[in-house]
């Protein structure tokens, strides 16, 4: 593995410069500096201490490799063993500073908020598009997080036009950050007599929730409106104007919520939705290739735009953007995920490794 030597030298540089900083009598006085310097000295340290052990391990490598033509056959056998234990410990050394090198994504640890819109398909896209919530679901609750419903629009036959639902839990953002995008089922529909197999399409639309401190919205800049609940929901329904629709008028994101009975908790459900939007809308402004990801995310539910296909007579999942095929789709679709999200981690991390070295 080739590592960007230039940019670790400059790590040790940086590294060697706070040691100095911190026993010098005139930072000593300054308790802000002495602070920030020995959280980057805490942050730097893991990367420099790697990279000298590497630097170490190569010079014992060609020590051993230097010696070995002149050594007498009782010595061979000892110095072709250095040389394999020198080699394995320089490649998981490499490893190891590859991973450090990868730069954090600042929504790893934030909760999550999934939307699922059924696409193309008609009811079987919202059956569908109900399957894909509970998979997720069933995948939190291995993970032992928590999952509340936001926002339901069923479809009439228990599929849903459109689901979000908050997923919270220690690294649920960077386990499901790459869950956005369109998937595609293939199958013959419960409404199918003739049993062709037909091709639907759902959007997955994946996003950090953003705290108030986040997103900061100016009340002035919402319009909010109360309208009576159209679904399922108690003895309320239809007779209080409980449901909440806002409208952002500055963006113009439209959320609305009406799972409730309350008129105060459907507005509460709905402004977490739309600090989550406004966060993602944000960050894309800061971060240009976020942008690309989330347009990626967003596009129409078309066919030919997919990132993953669920075949059903085939017993097939498959995942277009790492051609990643499992033959186990029962088990994808009770919540077993994560040989599909662990093969989407490290591809990422290759392609962060590729734009850093």
């Amino acid at each position: 593995m080739q590592l960007p030597e230039e940019r670790l030298k400059e790590a040790e540089t940086r590294f060697e410069e706070i040691e100095r900083a911190l026993v010098d009598p005139d930072v000593a006085g300054r308790p802000d500096e002495i602070k920030n310097l020995g959280k980057e000295h805490s942050e730097l340290k893991p990367l420099v201490e790697a990279w000298r052990s590497y630097r170490a391990a190569q010079e014992n490598l060609a020590e051993a490799k230097s010696m070995l033509g002149d050594a007498s056959p009782d010595d061979k056998g000892y110095l072709e063993d250095e040389i394999r234990t020198e080699e394995a410990e320089l490649d998981r050394l490499a490893s190891a500073i590859a991973e450090m090198l990868i730069p954090k994504d600042p929504n790893d640890e934030r909760n999550v908020i999934v939307e699922i819109r059924a696409g193309a398909g008609g009811d079987e896209a919202g059956l569908f598009a109900a399957e894909l919530a509970r998979m997720y679901q069933r995948f939190a609750e291995s993970k032992r997080w928590k999952t509340e419903l936001l926002s339901t629009n069923e479809s009439g036959i228990g599929g849903y036009k459109e689901v979000i639902f908050e997923v919270k839990g220690k690294g649920a953002w960077s386990r499901l950050k790459h869950e956005g995008g369109v998937h595609r089922v293939q199958r013959v529909p419960v409404t199918e007599s003739s049993g062709r197999i037909h091709t639907s399409t759902v959007g997955v639309l994946v996003l950090p929730e953003a705290e108030e401190v986040d997103v900061h919205i100016d009340p002035n800049d919402l319009r909010i409106d109360v309208y009576r609940s159209s679904g399922p929901g108690g003895q309320s329904v239809n007779t209080t104007d409980s449901a909440v629709r806002i409208t952002h008028l500055p963006t113009g994101e439209v959320v609305s919520c009406q799972d409730e009975k309350s008129q105060l908790q459907n507005k509460e459900k709905a402004l977490r939705i739309l600090r989550a939007r406004l966060l993602q809308v944000e960050q894309e402004r800061q971060h240009q290739e976020q942008a690309a990801a989330r347009k990626e995310q967003v596009r129409s539910a078309d066919r030919s735009e997919r990132i993953r296909t669920y075949n059903f007579p085939e017993n097939r999942v498959s995942d277009h953007r790492i051609n990643l095929t499992l033959y186990r789709l029962a088990e994808i679709l009770e919540g077993d995920l994560d040989e599909l999200i662990d093969a989407l981690v490290m591809n990422e991390r290759r392609e962060n490794l590729g734009e850093d070295s």
